[in-house]
C-alpha cells in the first residue's frame, strides 16, 4: 500500500474534498447527529466555499490517497504551541487498511518540524469507535466542549491531546 498526502488549494482538490466529505459524513454521522445536522454541517463547514474561507484563515487542507482514488482528507491549524487536527475523515472502505495511520504519521512529522509537541482534536462523544482509535493512537481525553453551532445544532466534543515529546 502506497499512501499519498497530497495539499489541497486547487479548486479541483476543494470539490474533491467536497465530494469526499458528503459521502463520508453521510455514511457516518448520520447514524450519530441525524441527516439534517449532517446536511446542516456539510453545508457550513466542507462546503467548497467554506473550505475556502478555512484556507483564507490559515487552516491547510490534504487529501489522502492510494495508488489509485482518494481515500479520505484531513485539514489542520497550527499556532505556537500546538497543531489542532481540525478534520481526519476516511471512506468506510478504506478503514481499517492503515491510510489514517500513515495520515497521522503525516501530521506528526509536520507538527516536529514545526517545533509543536501536541496534537489537538475534537470528537463527537458518541463517536465511540473513533474515540478508540484515537486513544490506541496515543490521544487522550482531556476535557469536552458544547459548541453552538447555529440553526439549533451544538457539537457535543470531547477535546483529545496527543503529546510528541
Amino acid at each position: 500500500m502506497t499512501t499519498l498526502i497530497k495539499p489541497a488549494f486547487e479548486n479541483n482538490d476543494i470539490r474533491i474534498i467536497e465530494e469526499l466529505a458528503s459521502i463520508i459524513w453521510n455514511e457516518h454521522f448520520t447514524s450519530i447527529i441525524g441527516k439534517v445536522q449532517v446536511d446542516y454541517m456539510l453545508d457550513k463547514f466542507q462546503s467548497e466555499a467554506a473550505i475556502i474561507e478555512q484556507i483564507k484563515q490559515g487552516f491547510l487542507y490534504f487529501l489522502i490517497k492510494d495508488e489509485n482514488e482518494y481515500t479520505g482528507y484531513m485539514s489542520i491549524f497550527t499556532n505556537d504551541s500546538e497543531l489542532l487536527l481540525s478534520k481526519f475523515y476516511i471512506l468506510s472502505s478504506a478503514r481499517k487498511k492503515g491510510y489514517g495511520k500513515e495520515a497521522l504519521k503525516f501530521v506528526e512529522l509536520l507538527a516536529l518540524q514545526r517545533r509543536i509537541n501536541k496534537i489537538t482534536l475534537t470528537v463527537n462523544k458518541y463517536n465511540t469507535n473513533t474515540i478508540k482509535i484515537y486513544e490506541k493512537l496515543g490521544f487522550k481525553t482531556v476535557n469536552s466542549v458544547v459548541k453552538d453551532i447555529g440553526n439549533g445544532f451544538v457539537m457535543d466534543d470531547f477535546i483529545m491531546v496527543k503529546n510528541l515529546n
